[in-house]
C-alpha cells in the first residue's frame, strides 16, 4: 500500500510540474496513464479534465467523472459548465450552473459563469438574474450584492446599477464598498454634482478602483495638477501597472518630456513578419474561426463589433498553433534584444527580460465597423498581436481605418491627444509593444479582421 501511495504521489507531482511548464500534451498523457492505475484518484481526474480543456480537447465528460468523486467541489462544476459550453451544449452548461446555484446561492464564481454564458449568447435582458434571486434569498450577503453591482456596472447600465446599490444599501447599510460603488457610478456616468458630494465622503477609502475613479475624474475635469499629485505615489505601489498609462497622458497634456522617457514609441514599438506561409496562415485562420462561437464579447473586454475567445489559444493542441507559438516567441526575443539597456525604475525597461512567460493568449475577430477601444494590459510587460486575415484597403476604407493605434486616450477622458503612431496590419505580421501603452483598433468599413494576441508577463515582484 505504501508503495502504491508513493507511486500516486510521484504521478501527481510529475503532472503538476509538466503543466507548470505549459507542456500540457505530455501532462495529459501522464495523467491518463496514472488514471489507468488509480482510476478514482480525485486529483488525477480533475487534472486530466482541466488539462484536456486547456488543450481544446473534449473535457466535459472528464469533469463529470471528477465530479462523481468530488461532488462538493464547485470549481469542477464551473469548469464542467465551461467545457459543455465550448463543446456546443450551452443549455447543458446553463442547467448545471443553475442547479449548483440552487444549492449554493452565495456561489460567486457560479453567478459570474452563468452571467457570462448568458451575456455572450446575447441574452442581455436576463444575464444577471441569478444574482437578483440570490441577493433576495441572502439579503445580508454583502459580497453577493457587490458582485451583482460590479457585473452590471461593467455594462455601463447606470440606471440598473443605481437600483442595485440602492437596494443593497437598504440591507447591508452605508458601508465603504457601497460608497465606493456610488462614486464609481457618478464618475463614470458623468454625474458631476454627485461626484463632488461623494469625493469627500469617500476620502477615507483606499483601493485600486476608487483611486482610478479619482484619477479619471481629475483628468476629465482637466485638473491635471491634481491628477499628477494622485498618480505620482500610485506608480510606486504594487498596482503601478494600472496607473502608469494615466501618468503618461497627464505628462503629455502638461508638455512634460517624461512621457517620451516612459513611452518612447519609436524604440518600444516594433512590427515584423514571422514567416508563416500563406497555407499556414489559412490553416491557422480556419482553426481560429471555429473558436469564435459567441454572439458577443465578454462584458469586461474592449472589443466592439466582434468577439474574443476564452482560454489561452497558444496552449491548445493543434500543431499549427504550437508552430506559430515557437516562431512568434523567437521574433519577440529578437525585438527584446534590440531594446535599450535595462534601466532601474523604468516600468518597461526595468523589468527582467527572461524568462518569457506567456500570461494569456486570445483571438479577436472583428466585423465591419468593429474596433477595440483604447486600453492597456496592467498585468503584462510586453504585448504582441499576430494578424491573420485583414480587409484590403478598398474594404477597410481610407487610412488609418483598421490600423492598430498607439497613444490615443480613452474617449471618455475628453483629451485631444493624437496617436503616437498607427500600424497597418498585414497577414503574418506581428506588432509588439509595452503592455502599459494605450492601444486601440480603429473601425473599418467592410471585411474581416482576425488576429491572435498574447501578453508576456511581468515576473512576480517585477
Amino acid at each position: 500500500m505504501e508503495q502504491a501511495a508513493a507511486s500516486l504521489t510521484d504521478i501527481r507531482l510529475a503532472a503538476r510540474s509538466l503543466s507548470a511548464e505549459q507542456r500540457l500534451i505530455e501532462a495529459e498523457k501522464l495523467l491518463s496513464e496514472g488514471l489507468a492505475r488509480f482510476p478514482d484518484d480525485p486529483v488525477l481526474l480533475f487534472g486530466r479534465a482541466q488539462t484536456r480543456y486547456e488543450l481544446g480537447l473534449p473535457a466535459a465528460d472528464h469533469f463529470a467523472a471528477a465530479q462523481t468523486v468530488m461532488p462538493g467541489n464547485l470549481d469542477i462544476v464551473r469548469n464542467r459548465a465551461f467545457a459543455l459550453a465550448s463543446e456546443g451544449d450551452a443549455a447543458g452548461a446553463e442547467a448545471l450552473l443553475i442547479d449548483g446555484l440552487r444549492q449554493h446561492p452565495g456561489w460567486l464564481d457560479g453567478h459570474k459563469a452563468l452571467a457570462t454564458l448568458r451575456w455572450t449568447r446575447g441574452e442581455s435582458d436576463r444575464f444577471a438574474d441569478s444574482y437578483a434571486d440570490a441577493c433576495r434569498s441572502e439579503p445580508q450577503n454583502a459580497a453577493l450584492w457587490l458582485a451583482w453591482f460590479a457585473i452590471v456596472a461593467q455594462t455601463r447600465d447606470w440606471q440598473a446599477s443605481h437600483r442595485i446599490i440602492d437596494e443593497a444599501e437598504r440591507h447591508i447599510g452605508t458601508t465603504a464598498p457601497v460608497l465606493a460603488a456610488r462614486l464609481f457610478i457618478a464618475t463614470e456616468s458623468g454625474d458631476t454634482a454627485a461626484t463632488e458630494v461623494l469625493m469627500p465622503a469617500c476620502a477615507h477609502i483606499q483601493g485600486d478602483t476608487i483611486n482610478l475613479c479619482r484619477v479619471r475624474y481629475a483628468i476629465r475635469r482637466q485638473r491635471f495638477d491634481q491628477a499628477l499629485c494622485l498618480l505620482e505615489p500610485l506608480v510606486a505601489t504594487p498596482s503601478a501597472g494600472l496607473f502608469w498609462p494615466y501618468l503618461s497622458l497627464v505628462w503629455r497634456v502638461l508638455g512634460d518630456d517624461r512621457h517620451q522617457w516612459l513611452d518612447n514609441s519609436e524604440r518600444f514599438i516594433n512590427h515584423s513578419d514571422i514567416g508563416l506561409s500563406p497555407s499556414e496562415l489559412d490553416e491557422l485562420a480556419d482553426v481560429l474561426r471555429s473558436l469564435h462561437t459567441m454572439e458577443r464579447p465578454y462584458i469586461e473586454q474592449t472589443v466592439r463589433g466582434g468577439t474574443q475567445t476564452d482560454r489561452s489559444i497558444l496552449l491548445r493542441h493543434e500543431p499549427i498553433l504550437q508552430r506559430t507559438r515557437a516562431r512568434w516567441l523567437e521574433a519577440i526575443r529578437e525585438h527584446i534584444a534590440s531594446l535599450p539597456e535595462p534601466e532601474s525604475g523604468h516600468p518597461f525597461l526595468g523589468i527582467a527580460r527572461e524568462p518569457l512567460l506567456i500570461g494569456g493568449s486570445w483571438s479577436v475577430r472583428l466585423s465591419p465597423q468593429g474596433h477595440n477601444v483604447p486600453h492597456t494590459h496592467p498585468i503584462g510587460w510586453l504585448s504582441s498581436s499576430l494578424y491573420l486575415a485583414i480587409p484590403d484597403e478598398a474594404e477597410r476604407g481610407p487610412a488609418p481605418a483598421g490600423h492598430i493605434a498607439f497613444g490615443i486616450p480613452p474617449q471618455e477622458l475628453g483629451l485631444d491627444l493624437p496617436a503616437y503612431q498607427t500600424i497597418a496590419p498585414k497577414p503574418g505580421m506581428i506588432a509588439t509593444f509595452p503592455s502599459n501603452m494605450w492601444h486601440s483598433v480603429i473601425p473599418f468599413a467592410r471585411g474581416e479582421r482576425l488576429m491572435i494576441a498574447l501578453d508576456i508577463m511581468r515576473p512576480k515582484g517585477g
